[in-house]
């Protein structure tokens, strides 16, 4: 009946449109003939609005037009303006009514507009509700009536019988014999690996308890017979785990290595959790015979911070070849050439300056790395002591004045006088390339502005610049090793691409805290957050 309802009022919404497209056009012919005045003698019961190609309203049979708020976003003026027609259909606050708008576009780029307000299905449907629930009501509740009848007739015999020993059940229904035998000798087989398990779940026990690589043992069931605290922690289960395995991770990889070790292969598979990754090793466990596959050892290994370093050693391999070979190459290139001699004396001074460029470059790389390896290495001793950072932002800005100079851009140092405990060459390192990296990729005429503030437990250096800004997807990024936004962009301004690198390494020997703030085109600030000295 609501189905019905439905199609019929979906039929009647069409016809009214059809009807308020005909009344349109008779209504646009009398306008083209007769202007608005047309509209001023028109008698029917439509409400008809005639609207500006801008939305305002000019004309309204049913309300003062100068009140009547803008009607560009309206979707049917919307549709006509683009295509010369267009209609739509909105509902009421209470849902009972829908006003049907129907517009076109006349000769002169204004907007015609008819509509009509009509019951909507919902209120059609509401009549119908009453006699629809009675009649679903009824024969659900007669259905249930008549399955639960059925249901208990059928399962009444089975939920009597003892399948903990099911040899002593009579067969009610012929068809269940098979099920039960296979039943029957399955629970045989499982007492049997059970009790088999559970002997030597102590000496699992023993050996796997203070170990930190997580041990899991399963049945050829994938049910859990004994596990190992390391393994509950590398996996993330807070709770003692009980049933399948499948439960502790639910990836298709994991599904799958599960299934072909319980075939008898061996397997190894790497889960990511967490941003950990671990290395799941899975032994088939066999009978005494050798024949059957009656379960799995599965041991967990937390490979993450081999990975990271195996993964950061290739990476500053491949990047510090590369970058050494660059400079190295064009030195041989211009070397090569003066060799052939032949050349005029201006030539051969432009060569040497850049065999003189790119030899800076290869120093500044090297005394960056060095500068990185001397912060990887923990055991290096650091002179610690109370440092100015006024004073030292005063002393690294003067060694970036020159390149500013260049670009025309200015610096400005203000603030207090914040002191720090720390080491003095860190630090400066620290502010220096930050000052530095403001520069390079600032624009011509820009600024930079370096202030030093004073909270009660911190002191704060905060690096404004107008440059060309970082975009939000770079901005985590921009403090990895040899990580460069534009790379174009970088090698036309030079750089080693380790500057950040030091900040970020030097922020985590002093315990600060590094802030990014960015957008392009606008310009970045860096904020390092120290804290005072006692």
């Amino acid at each position: 009946m609501g189905v019905t309802a439905v199609l019929l009022f979906g039929l009647l919404e069409d016809r009214t449109i059809d009807e308020l497209r005909e009344e349109a056009g008779i209504i646009s012919t009398g306008i083209e003939q007769d202007g608005q005045e047309y509209l001023d003698q028109l008698n029917t019961t439509r409400r008809v609005t005639l609207i500006a190609s801008n939305g305002k309203v000019l004309f309204d049979n049913e309300a003062d037009a100068v009140t009547m708020e803008n009607h560009s976003d309206r979707t049917e003026v919307k549709e006509a303006l683009q295509s010369g027609q267009g209609h739509s259909i909105r509902k009421s606050e209470t849902m009972t009514k829908e006003t049907l708008y129907y517009a076109l576009r006349l000769n002169d780029g204004d907007i015609l507009r008819v509509a009509v307000t009509q019951d909507s299905i919902w209120a059609i449907l509401k009549h119908l509700l009453k006699p629809s629930v009675i009649l679903f009501m009824t024969t659900v509740l007669l259905s249930l009536g008549l399955a639960n009848l059925v249901t208990r007739n059928i399962l009444s015999p089975l939920n009597k019988m003892d399948l903990d020993n099911i040899e002593d059940n009579d067969v009610i229904y012929d068809e269940l014999s098979p099920l039960l035998k296979r039943l029957q000798t399955q629970q045989e087989t499982i007492r049997r690996q059970l009790n088999a398990a559970s002997q030597k779940r102590e000496e699992f026990n023993l050996i796997t308890e203070n170990m930190s690589e997580g041990f899991l043992v399963i049945d050829k069931n994938t049910d859990i017979l004994s596990w190992n605290p390391s393994a509950l922690g590398l996996l993330g289960i807070v709770d003692e785990p009980s049933g399948s395995v499948l439960k502790l991770n639910r990836s298709r990889e994991f599904r799958e290595t599960i299934f072909k070790v319980l075939c008898g292969k061996k397997e190894e598979l790497e889960l990511k959790r967490e941003n950990r990754t671990y290395k799941l090793i899975a032994n088939p466990a066999y009978d005494d015979n050798h024949n059957e596959v009656i379960g799995a050892v599965i041991v967990i290994l937390d490979e993450t911070e081999s990975i990271k370093r195996e993964n950061f050693r290739r990476e500053f391999t491949a990047n510090v070849s590369h970058e050494l070979k660059t400079p190295l190459t064009s030195i041989s290139g211009f070397a090569e050439l003066m060799m052939a001699g032949g050349m005029p004396e201006d030539t051969v001074r432009d060569f040497s300056k850049s065999i003189y460029d790119e030899a800076s470059r290869l120093i500044s790389l090297v005394n960056d790395i060095i500068n990185l390896s001397s912060l990887d290495d923990e055991s290096v001793e650091y002179d610690w002591e109370m440092l100015d950072l006024y004073q030292i932002a005063s002393e690294e800005i003067s060694h970036v004045q020159l390149a500013a100079d260049k670009k025309d851009v200015s610096i400005k140092l203000s603030g207090d006088h914040g002191k720090i405990t720390g080491v003095r060459r860190v630090v400066s390192e620290m502010i220096y390339n930050i000052c530095d990296n403001a520069v390079k990729y600032n624009k011509e005429h820009g600024s930079v502005n370096v202030k030093i503030e004073t909270t009660a437990s911190h002191v704060l250096v905060r690096i404004q610049d107008t440059g060309i800004g970082i975009p939000e997807a770079d901005q985590n990024r921009i403090f990895e090793r040899f990580y460069r936004v534009d790379k174009s962009h970088s090698k036309a301004v030079g750089g080693t691409g380790l500057g950040l690198s030091i900040v970020k390494h030097g922020a985590q020997l002093h315990n600060a805290q590094i802030k990014v703030e960015s957008k392009l085109d606008k310009g970045t600030t860096i904020t390092l957050r120290f804290r005072k000295h006692a």
